[in-house]
């Protein structure tokens, strides 16, 4: 797998159409289902006021705001950054829509992020897709996909890219790192407990595989393509087909 680009960002409301603005942008860089530790975030100045709903959820004030850059100063270190990667988005409509318009208002005219990037792939689409029926809000699936080690107090877009990373490797499947290495190494510790329980899950699945029925070994094969189209990395077991 290539470049992918986990992004969030914090706004001072919820509708640029209104003339809302973006105030914070978090990125976290993964290449071949590694963290690399490369990272990028900016605060930004708006120059407009923040809903008092939104500070109540990210707690960033216009007073912190004052002395930042405005957006027109980062945005072509940032275009920079995300470029020629697939950019991973929970509920991507909102933050594209809001960082588009972003780069409509620069004085100079500048590439919208669909004609900077690979790919945008909204992660929010997979989780419905994957748990129809249920909450699918980054909060919800945190309690699934059990990402710990994160104060979740405030939302903040760097600290919102970095969860949105651990949970869209471990709902993709996680365990693609065993299949290019002996000792696949650890992304880091903070990372060490999300990923030491899926390898648990694939040793007790290879324990059972002995024991499934016709309709379970359809199922399981299903699940692994899916796997194979979600990561696009073909399973070992589906080699053993």
């Amino acid at each position: 797998m290539g470049r992918q680009i986990v992004l969030d960002t914090e706004t001072t409301g919820i509708d640029f159409k209104s003339g809302h603005r973006v105030i914070e942008i978090g990125c976290i860089e993964i290449i071949n289902r590694r963290f690399t530790g490369a990272e990028y975030q900016t605060y930004l100045n708006p120059d407009r006021e923040i809903d008092e709903g939104a500070v109540k959820v990210h707690g960033i004030t216009l007073d912190f705001l004052k002395d930042k850059p405005r957006f027109v100063d980062v945005a072509k270190e940032f275009l920079e950054f995300i470029k020629d990667s697939e950019l991973l988005i929970h509920n991507a409509e909102f933050d594209v829509g809001f960082l588009n318009n972003e780069l409509k208002l620069l004085p100079e005219k500048s590439s919208l992020l669909e004609n900077v990037t690979e790919k945008i792939t909204d992660t929010l689409k997979i989780a419905r897709e994957k748990h129809p029926g249920q909450r699918n809000s980054l909060d919800a699936l945190i309690q699934r996909y059990e990402v710990e080690g994160y104060d979740r107090e405030y939302h903040g877009a760097l600290k919102d890219a970095k969860i949105l990373g651990d949970v869209y490797l471990a709902m993709t499947g996680g365990q693609s790192d065993l299949l290019f290495e002996d000792n696949a190494p650890k992304m880091s510790q903070e990372h060490d407990n999300g990923q030491s329980k899926l390898v648990s899950s694939q040793k007790d699945s290879k324990t059972l595989l002995t024991e499934l029925t016709e309709a379970e070994e359809k199922e399981n094969l299903d699940y692994l393509n899916r796997m194979k189209d979600e990561t696009g990395v073909e399973p070992i077991w589906l080699k053993k087909q």
